[in-house]
Formats: C-alpha cells, structure tokens, sequence
C-alpha cells in the first residue's frame, strides 16, 4: 500500500521542480562566515594561497579573496584559478572535444597551505582532478577544502571538504544550480529535480 501511495505521488509530481535553498541575504551571510573562518585558522596568510576550481570554484574564489581583503585589509592574499580539464576521469568518455579554462597560478605550491575552492562537492571526482592537476604548481605543505555547498550523501572519493557553506541530503535526481551576481544577476542556491 505504501509503495502504490509513494508511486503515484511520483507519477503526479511535476518533472521540473526547483526550489530556492539559499537567497542572497543567506549568501552573503555564508560567504563572511567561510572567509573568517579562514582567518581563525590561517594566521595572517603568511604562508597560505587560495586556488579556484575552474569553472564554477572560481567565482567563489573571487568572492571569497575580494571579502578577505575588506574584512582584513593587512592580508596579502595570494589568489590563482585552476584548469582540470586534462585531469578528469571522464575526459575521454565526452561525445564531444572539452574546452580548456585558463589555469592562472603565478606563484609557486611549494611548502604553502593551499585552500582549494569550489562551489558543489558531490561525487569528489573533481577535487580528485584538481588535486593531481594542482601538483604540477608544487608540492603544498597541506590541502584544505572549501566549498559553498556538500551534497554529503553520493561521495564516490573519500573526499571530505575543512569549510562547508550548507550541507545538504539530496536524491541523485535533484541537481544543485548556484547562481552568481556576476554572471546570473543575483546570488541564489537552487535545488533542481530533473
């Protein structure tokens, strides 16, 4: 009976919902707390370097160096964007060519604490890519990750993210969309089920 309830709720749902996780107000909200918990633990970035993940790490990245820099003017930020086209598991699976981003890294990796930015952890996979791809820059003192939102529940890599902005339980159905001021006109958290 219940399983007959449960399957008609589903034939009955609509095929595209979506529904708003985080507003701008909450964005703005997570993005100083991420940034002065990085500041509690990196004391004055004296030997730390923050790395975006092309394509999406890189817009939190951004946000989060250009916040640092105006809660704690004194920092010298050290800020580069990585490409990890060429290091993905499924490079060669795609019906079609991959485009390269640009890999922006103007400093060395060598013995520096390097905080790894990206928007969704999911599978793990693409930290997995970040992280051999990050090793052509140096070999870091240690790793840590930040990202905006962890869908903890369909980890496929061991990956575990230092700094969460929501944590959120999802189906493999539902897919996370994060919209940025800068390139979608407000800053929105959207859950999508496809």
């Amino acid at each position: 009976m219940a399983y007959s309830l449960f399957y008609l709720y589903l034939c009955n749902f609509p095929t595209m919902q979506k529904r708003v996780l985080i507003d701008s107000a909450q964005f703005l909200l997570i993005i100083d707390r991420l940034c002065h918990q990085l500041i509690e633990h990196h004391k004055n970035f004296e030997n730390s370097v923050i790395i975006g993940v092309q394509p999406r790490g890189i817009m939190l990245s951004n946000r989060i160096a250009e916040r640092l820099r105006e809660i704690a003017p004194k920092l010298n930020i050290l800020h580069g964007k990585l490409d990890i086209t060429f290091y993905r598991d499924d490079f060669r699976m795609k019906g079609k060519p991959m485009t390269a981003n640009e890999t922006d890294i103007p400093f060395s990796l060598d013995d520096k604490q390097v905080i790894l930015i990206d928007d969704v952890l999911y599978t793990g996979r693409t930290i997995r890519s970040a992280l051999d791809a990050m090793l052509d820059f140096g070999r870091p003192k240690d790793v840590e990750l930040l990202v905006l939102v962890d869908r903890r529940l369909h980890r496929h890599l061991p990956i575990e993210a230092n700094y969460v902005g929501k944590v959120i339980d999802s189906i493999t159905t539902e897919k996370v969309k994060v919209n940025w001021k800068e390139t979608d006109g407000k800053d929105k958290i959207w859950i999508v089920n496809e």
